[in-house]
């Protein structure tokens, strides 16, 4: 009979060697959100500040001449389960798009942005940038600001 500790010391090592395979076996999956089809939801806005919660998801935040809130999504994903979500409540955004368990997903943000309104990333004052260009990865990179030089 086999100790019953060198059954569990086993099959710790067994489960782990498999989830090793699984997820070298995934990294040939590359996901790209540059890629994906864009996601677009508007928002009415009257306030005078926004508070941007991206949950470390790269976003641009532009200044544009619109009355509303426009947030633009790239999401792309080959596994796990999609967590998707983008809600105004009172004067927070807050945006979120992943994926749980073994998941390989990448995403982006832009949210244009009433002319005047002063913005907050995370609870941080931030500066906009002017551009209204349409890009996954046009401005702003691993959700830090970009201001003109």
């Amino acid at each position: 009979m086999v100790p019953r500790s060198t059954r569990t010391t086993g099959f710790r090592l067994a489960a782990a060697c498999a989830a090793s395979l699984a997820a070298l076996a995934l990294t040939g999956c590359s996901v790209d959100a540059k890629s994906a089809a864009p996601a677009v939801k508007t928002f009415p806005f009257a306030g005078r500040t926004l508070n941007v919660k991206t949950h470390e998801i790269p976003a641009d935040l532009v200044a544009t001449d619109r009355k509303d809130i426009k947030v633009t999504r790239w999401f792309d994903a080959k596994s796990g389960s999609k967590r998707l979500r983008w809600e105004l409540t009172g004067e927070t955004l807050d945006l979120e798009a992943g994926c749980t368990g073994l998941a390989i997903c990448d995403a982006r943000f832009k949210v244009e942005v009433p002319r005047g309104v002063t913005v907050l990333r995370e609870g941080a004052k931030t500066d906009l940038r002017g551009d209204t260009k349409a890009e996954p990865h046009g401005g702003a990179r691993h959700g830090k600001d970009h201001t003109p030089a």
